[in-house]
């Protein structure tokens, strides 16, 4: 057995723009033509991105949209690229998914954007589940501004807050101690069957505390209960092969806990950084470790907060830079991302865009625009395992 060891690092929403798609998607009324997340974050301040611009990620912004990024312009000492999605989501399982081999193979259920959002057999068997007599919301949101409008009735009533989005998706958000966390989780859970049956990608949990509009804040213990992959990925591959696989963030709920051997959560991606850097010296010859960073997206990106998911990516920069003194020779890491979510952009969805391929251990290499199934395909070719079902390896 190989012991080369493999870390997949998806940045969540770190987008590079040039998606040619992006005239079919939408925030609002206006197409995702143009948009660039990270692009536009340097354009609008200083961006200091040492370790990462060193692999190559402002030439991989400029393979990818053509823009000269202020402040990442250095020579690649890394293996770098751009990577373009072939599903029709710009939501996290079709990225993740497609980056572990597998390519979303049908269209996904969206609600509408009316008032009510879910059809009645939705709504009712929420409040079977539930124990209510209704639902609160019943639309498109933002999931902060919903808690916003609706936690004092929620506490009066007790009727749980269901919201969705443009993504494939149903949120239910509920006060953890007025509703209940695990009563929350369990209603989740036991929705989750019905609504993949309709092709609706995720349930989500959104517990919340506070006792007033203006107090309210989620907590950190979302949970996500997502439609499984329709077929192996990455993780099953080098879990029937007997590597030891780990996984970390929602990586887990995003691939229903399929082919994982150990899953890391935290609080928050501090936590998971901490994981990331103990896995680096601890994680076992042959083994992938699998990570999603989220706080990009849930915590600026969809808040459309340019400064602070400004510091996120420089914060982030000193991780990755403290994972690579860290990896052993024989050692691949690639940090990638799932989708963009330009914190310059109008309305609060995430945006249509290529990513970014980074890449160390691989040596100094251009692999130039890839799929995202090649992501996956060229990390099973550094463990020396059989390649999923889609993609190209790139090594």
């Amino acid at each position: 057995m190989s012991g080369n060891r493999a870390f997949l690092i998806v940045m969540d929403s770190v987008g590079i723009g040039g998606a040619p798609d992006a005239d079919r998607f939408f925030n609002g009324d206006t197409a995702d033509t143009g948009a660039n997340t990270v692009g536009h974050i340097a354009m609008a301040q200083p961006l200091s991105l040492p370790n990462l611009d060193r692999l190559g990620l402002g030439a991989a912004i400029h393979l990818a949209s053509g823009l000269r990024a202020p402040g990442l312009g250095s020579e690649p000492q890394g293996l770098w690229g751009a990577a373009t999605e072939i599903s029709t989501g710009k939501d996290t399982p079709s990225g993740h998914w497609e980056i572990a081999g597998v390519p979303v193979p049908w269209e996904w259920h969206v609600f509408p954007k009316t008032v009510p959002a879910f059809p009645d057999k939705v709504t009712a068997r929420i409040c079977e589940l539930a124990g209510t007599d209704g639902i609160l919301a019943n639309c498109h949101a933002s999931g902060t501004q919903v808690i916003e409008d609706f936690g004092a009735e929620h506490i009066r009533t007790g009727w749980p807050i269901c919201y969705t989005s443009v993504d494939s998706v149903l949120q239910i958000a509920a006060h953890e101690e007025h509703f209940g966390l695990d009563r929350l989780i369990a209603l989740c859970r036991d929705l989750a069957p019905m609504l993949h049956g309709m092709r609706v990608g995720r349930v989500i949990a959104r517990p919340f505390l506070g006792e007033a509009a203006g107090a309210f804040r989620r907590t950190p213990n979302r949970r996500d209960f997502a439609i499984a992959p329709p077929a192996d990925t990455i993780l099953d591959i080098a879990a029937r092969a007997g590597r030891v696989t780990h996984a970390i963030g929602k990586i887990g709920d995003i691939f229903s806990h399929r082919g994982i051997a150990h899953l890391h959560k935290g609080k928050s991606d501090a936590d998971l950084a901490d994981h990331l850097l103990r896995l680096a010296t601890d994680a076992e010859p042959g083994s992938l470790v699998f990570a999603n960073f989220v706080e990009f997206d849930t915590n600026f990106g969809h808040r459309r907060d340019l400064p602070g998911y400004a510091a996120q990516l420089e914060w982030f920069d000193g991780v990755a830079g403290r994972l690579i003194d860290r990896l052993r020779p024989g050692d691949l890491a690639i940090f990638t991302a799932d989708h963009g979510n330009d914190p310059s952009w109008t309305g609060t969805d995430h945006t249509r865009e290529r990513v970014p391929v980074l890449g160390f251990g691989a040596g100094a290499r251009a692999v130039g625009l890839v799929g995202f199934s090649d992501i996956g395909a060229s990390i099973m070719k550094h463990l020396g395992l059989d390649p999923p079902q889609h993609g190209k390896s790139f090594l």
